[in-house]
């Protein structure tokens, strides 16, 4: 460990955090390599795609030639919030997880440089999917994965197969008290109110996300909220996640063309919800069944993170869900 103690005392603490994480989560290589086939379907492997300028980070598992999941991330996290999921799925599944923009091991370019809004995340996971050859494929979405996932479907109704949806909301009832700061911010975007949202960015705020609403908190491991803080804390994220924060007002305009899409396609929808999530409460996910007809409705006894208590639940849901569907 002597070379890590000469790193941190050289560069900000935030950095030799996430280089520490980064060692642990993808070995001691020193790069981001391809995806390479391995010959255990449940090993999760890691690779870097370019779309245009970026470099976009990815897990992936499972053989191509089986049904995809595409797994969305949620707000602070990334692909890593997919860590346990992925290999409870892979024996049937090809799973692929990457990271927006900004998140995770992805490309961050400064807010001044790059257009972080929701229609630029969608753009992007959208020409990673044709760089994947992901021709068919379910959507897994949880938070701000809804709103890049629901762009891609809309865009691409033909390829999707199903819609697994954890936490992520697509109705006006999802969006109660906790968004009545931001709600402020969309409509006057000051400094002070900037300033206000800050806090949200911190470690205890970060902490609160996945412990809050749990059955017990002392089973949800800090590696969650201490990867993600290491990423938070990086100089350009505060500007980035603002930039994002503003944007989210853009979301509920698109609403009813979701709620169109789901009419008129009528997606298999599998609900897997922590219903005691302050951050999107179990109203935007009763919402859902006005307009989906093929629909299976779960509320789970905890929060935002419903993977980190309910994991392997949730895997079975899912293997039986999409088993009922005929998704081949």
């Amino acid at each position: 460990m002597k070379c890590l103690s000469k790193i941190s005392s050289r560069r900000p603490a935030w950095m030799a955090t996430l280089l520490f994480v980064s060692l642990i989560t993808a070995g001691l290589s020193g790069e981001a390599r391809p995806v390479r086939a391995a010959s255990n379907p449940s090993q999760v492997t890691y690779g870097t795609l370019q779309i245009g300028n970026l470099e976009i980070f990815y897990r992936e598992a499972g053989d191509p030639d089986k049904p995809t999941i595409l797994l969305l991330h949620g707000f602070p996290t990334s692909s890593h919030m997919f860590r346990e999921l992925i290999p409870l799925l892979a024996d049937r599944y090809h799973l692929v997880a990457p990271d927006y923009p900004g998140f995770g091991y992805s490309s961050a370019p400064t807010a001044r440089t790059f257009n972080y809004t929701f229609d630029h995340l969608a753009e992007v996971i959208d020409a990673f999917k044709e760089a994947k050859g992901l021709k068919k494929f379910s959507l897994y979405m949880q938070d701000y994965g809804a709103p890049v996932g629901y762009r891609l479907a809309v865009k691409h109704p033909e390829r999707i197969q199903a819609l697994i949806v954890q936490n992520g909301n697509a109705y006006e009832e999802g969006l109660r008290s906790f968004w009545s700061p931001l709600k402020d911010y969309w409509q006057t975007p000051t400094e002070e109110k900037a300033n206000k949202l800050r806090d949200s960015l911190k470690l205890a705020a970060t902490k609160w996300a996945y412990t809050h609403g749990t059955r017990n908190p002392n089973r949800i491991s800090p590696d969650t909220w201490t990867v993600d803080q290491a990423l938070l804390d990086r100089p350009v994220s505060q500007e980035i996640q603002l930039k994002l924060f503003h944007d989210y007002g853009a979301n509920p305009r698109r609403y009813p063309e979701w709620q169109a899409y789901f009419r008129k396609s009528q997606p298999p929808t599998l609900i897997v919800w922590g219903k005691n999530d302050q951050i999107f409460p179990v109203e935007g996910a009763e919402a859902y069944k006005r307009d989906l007809k093929n629909i299976e409705f779960h509320l789970l006894d905890t929060g935002h993170f419903a993977l980190e208590e309910d994991g392997h639940y949730i895997a079975q849901l899912i293997r039986a869900f999409l088993a009922k569907q005929n998704v081949r």
